[in-house]
Formats: structure tokens, C-alpha cells, sequence
């Protein structure tokens, strides 16, 4: 059967008869090879796919490309050359078949690769994007967010308008001037030094990080600079008359004030888990290990897509588990996969002031840490989804839907456990665990 040589799984069958998706599609040889720098730059702004030239897009026929001429054919192999700008990374193979008229042909496979740190252009100055089964054309706004995701671009050292000194908070300058070891010089000084503050058009002005970073009214430069913290009562978030969102608390900080801030609110809204351990003894842990939740929420904080101005950083508290969701996907060559070991700063100016100011751990050691700390207090392993829109982190605490909460203070659970042996003198452990809702380890 014939086959690729670079992915053998890829048959003339599988070829024919699989779907076009988010990595692969067909084109018919009778198209022009300038109608396919389309594709080529949609793989390439996207994750990488491989493209079938000889195979009817609308019949699925196997027409194969001798008919075409070698010109054709060599203008097919370079597509991605001479159609796109730059020119994306590629590999070309021909696979030997016998096309639907029983002839011996061949077929064109060109393998996009993805492009990690550029945006792919075609030779009419379009960007396409590989969404699903299509490869959609995008606008400049959406140009402007790839170039962001790709580093091509930071929105963060891009010009905030109308922000002066006077909308900075001085408190802040003077903290981070003293943990830097600046304070003999001034705030301007070291903004300027830091590149917050840069010349455009021989004007002075500050940058998007700086506002962000030190801004005195944040909100009214960046309404999205938000942590909003809800709490659901029960597993899944309800609607209409069963609507269930028992608290709903908004942050608008800057960031140097926002993370402190969201540790000290999110603390106090979460429970205590208590468990009869092997000493006979009940011992009251935190609901969440401290580490990793505060960690997830830093880490939304640091690295979200900044240039999505729409949307926030949500923590929501169910009873089961608590969600930190970050707007926009993990940066550039990070992946679900890979997070453990791969490092890419997508705001690497903010990354920097926070890991300065000690709220940020640099060296990739957060992610793992977040995974230890949970295992060690023998809670279940995190997840993290990453969709086309967020990337969101999920702590569990153990329970059951049907488990009961615990109070916040040790001080109510022990009146709690007394009230029950006070009035059921000849409880066993287990039962008077079952009463609490708890596990016993």
C-alpha cells in the first residue's frame, strides 16, 4: 500500500478517506500552486499540518500530478517558498500511486511545519490561521494578537496613551526602587532605565507594562487587569431559578497590588479538611495546599495574554475544586505536555518586575511544585485544559459531591465532633467520620 515515508501511517487509503481537520487537508492538482499559499500560511501560523496535492478536495478522486507537468509540480514544491512571507519551515515528498484512470502517478505531500516565533504572510500580505477544517483569513486586530502569542510582538512594551507619572502609584516605585537596590535614583530614572519609559516620535511615554505594573487607577486604563473570584454552591454552575453563585467578588489592582490582594481574599474563603489518621487522632489541613493556588493564581497573572482586553482571570470556588482560568492559550512552544520542563515568558518585562519583587518563581520550578505540593497532601492530581480561548488550572480537594463541607475554624469542627459524641456516646471512628463527612486516612 502505498504510503508517506515521513509519516507511514499516512496510506493512500488514510489519504482518500480521512477527513479534512485541524492537520490535514487535499487539494485537486488542477488548482493553481499560488491558490495554496492560503494553507500553507493557516499550518504555519497554527500548530504544523500536511497538505495531499493530486487528491480531489470536492470527490476525493486520486488524480495524481503528472498530468500537470513538472513546471507545475516544481511550483507546487515550492508553494511555501515562493507564495508565503517568510518563508515557513517545510518538508516535500512524492508517493508513488496508481491514480483513478489506472495509471501510474504520483502524489505531492507538503508537511508544514508550525512557525514558533514569526508570523506567515502570503505574497498578497494575508495571514490565515488553521481553525479547524478551515483556514480562516484573519484581521489586523487578530494579526496583532498572533504576533503577540508568537513574540513577534509584545503588547506589554507597547505605548500606553495618555498615561503620565502622575497616574502611577508612587508607593510602588519607591517598593520596587528599594527591592532592586535603586534608591538613589528616581522613580523616572529607573522607569527609564527598566524601558517603561521610551521615546516615540521624540516624545516620552509610558508603556503598557508600566500602567499595568504600577498604575494608580488601573481600571481605567485596563479594565481586564481583574481578578474575579466567585463561589458556586455545588459541583457545576447553574442558570435561571436554580442559579447558584453564592459570592462574586472583583479585584481591580495593579498588578504588584493585585496578587498580594488575591492571596489574602482567596484565603479567607477557603474551608478546612479534616481527616482521622492513623494515630487516632483528627488532623485539620488547609482545604487547598497554599503553594498551589497562589502559584496558579500568579502565574494567570503573569503570563495571560494581556492583549485580550475583553476578558479577566476568573477563580471560581465549587465544592469540589477550585479553577483558576487565564484568557488566551499557554505562550508560544509551551504545551500541556511540556509545561514541566519548557519556559517561554510571554510578558517577559512583567515576568521580570514580578520575579523581582518575589511573587514569581523563574526558573519553571512553579508548575512542578503546584503538582508535588497537592500530591503531598494527598489531594488529587491537578489538571490543565487548555482550549482556543484560556488555559485554566483545576485543584481538587477530595471530595465527593455528596461530602459535606467543614467549617473554616478548627474551633467549630471540635465543637462540632464533641455535639456528636455528647449526644452518640458509643460512635466508632469510622461512624463518627461518616458523620463529619470525612475520610479517615
Amino acid at each position: 500500500m502505498p504510503a508517506s515515508k515521513i509519516f507511514p501511517a499516512l496510506t493512500l487509503d488514510e489519504m482518500v478517506s480521512r477527513e479534512e481537520g485541524q492537520y490535514y487537508d487535499v487539494k485537486s492538482a488542477q488548482k493553481k500552486p499560488s491558490d495554496l499559499s492560503d494553507i500553507v500560511s493557516a499550518y504555519a501560523n497554527a500548530e504544523g499540518g500536511t497538505v495531499v496535492i493530486g487528491i480531489s478536495d470536492s470527490t476525493r478522486r486520486v488524480e495524481g500530478v503528472n498530468a500537470q507537468g513538472e513546471e507545475k509540480i516544481n511550483n507546487f514544491l515550492n508553494v511555501p517558498k515562493d507564495c508565503c512571507i517568510p518563508m515557513p519551515e517545510y518538508r516535500h515528498e512524492f508517493v508513488d500511486i496508481i491514480n483513478d484512470a489506472g495509471k501510474a502517478d504520483r502524489l505531492i505531500l507538503l508537511h508544514i511545519k508550525p512557525s514558533i516565533d514569526k508570523v506567515i504572510h502570503t505574497t498578497k500580505d494575508e495571514v490565515y490561521l488553521r481553525i479547524g477544517y478551515k483556514s480562516r483569513k484573519l484581521t489586523v486586530e487578530e494579526i496583532r494578537q498572533l504576533e503577540y502569542e508568537k513574540g513577534v510582538a509584545h503588547y506589554e512594551e507597547e505605548i500606553c496613551p495618555h498615561a503620565t507619572m502622575n497616574d502611577l502609584d508612587a508607593e510602588l516605585l519607591d517598593a520596587y526602587r528599594l527591592k532592586i537596590g535603586a534608591v538613589h535614583q528616581t522613580n523616572e530614572q529607573v522607569l527609564r532605565a527598566r524601558q517603561f519609559i521610551v521615546n516615540r516620535h521624540d516624545e516620552d511615554a509610558l508603556t503598557n507594562a508600566a500602567v499595568l505594573l504600577f498604575g494608580k487607577n488601573v481600571r481605567g486604563f485596563f479594565p481586564h487587569c481583574r481578578i474575579r473570584y466567585i463561589k458556586v454552591n455545588g459541583t457545576a454552575m447553574r442558570t435561571g431559578a436554580n442559579f447558584n453563585v453564592v459570592k462574586d467578588k472583583s479585584l481591580d489592582l495593579p498588578l504588584l497590588r493585585l496578587i498580594p490582594e488575591a492571596k489574602r481574599y482567596v484565603s479567607d474563603q477557603l474551608e478546612e479538611r479534616t481527616t482521622l489518621e492513623a494515630d487516632g487522632r483528627f488532623h485539620t489541613y488547609p482545604e487547598y495546599p497554599e503553594f498551589a493556588w497562589v502559584e496558579s493564581i500568579t502565574n494567570a497573572c503573569c503570563h495571560r495574554q494581556w492583549g485580550l482586553r475583553g476578558d479577566y482571570i476568573l477563580v471560581a470556588k465549587y465544592d469540589d475544586r477550585l479553577e483558576i482560568k487565564s484568557p488566551g492559550r499557554l505562550p508560544n512552544i509551551v504545551t500541556v505536555d511540556n509545561i514541566f520542563t519548557t519556559r517561554f515568558a510571554r510578558n517577559p518585562i512583567i515576568s521580570r518586575v514580578l520575579t523581582e519583587m518575589e511573587l514569581v518563581r523563574e526558573l519553571n520550578e512553579g508548575v512542578p511544585r503546584v503538582f508535588e505540593v497537592m500530591k503531598e497532601a494527598a489531594l488529587p492530581e491537578p489538571k490543565i485544559v487548555e482550549t482556543a480561548a484560556n488555559v485554566t488550572v483545576i485543584l481538587y480537594n477530595g471530595k465527593t459531591p455528596t461530602e459535606k463541607t467543614t467549617e473554616k475554624t478548627t474551633e467549630k469542627t471540635t465543637e462540632k465532633i464533641l455535639r456528636i459524641l455528647e449526644e452518640h456516646p458509643f460512635f466508632t471512628a469510622g461512624q463518627l467520620a461518616d458523620e463529619l463527612g470525612i475520610t479517615i486516612d
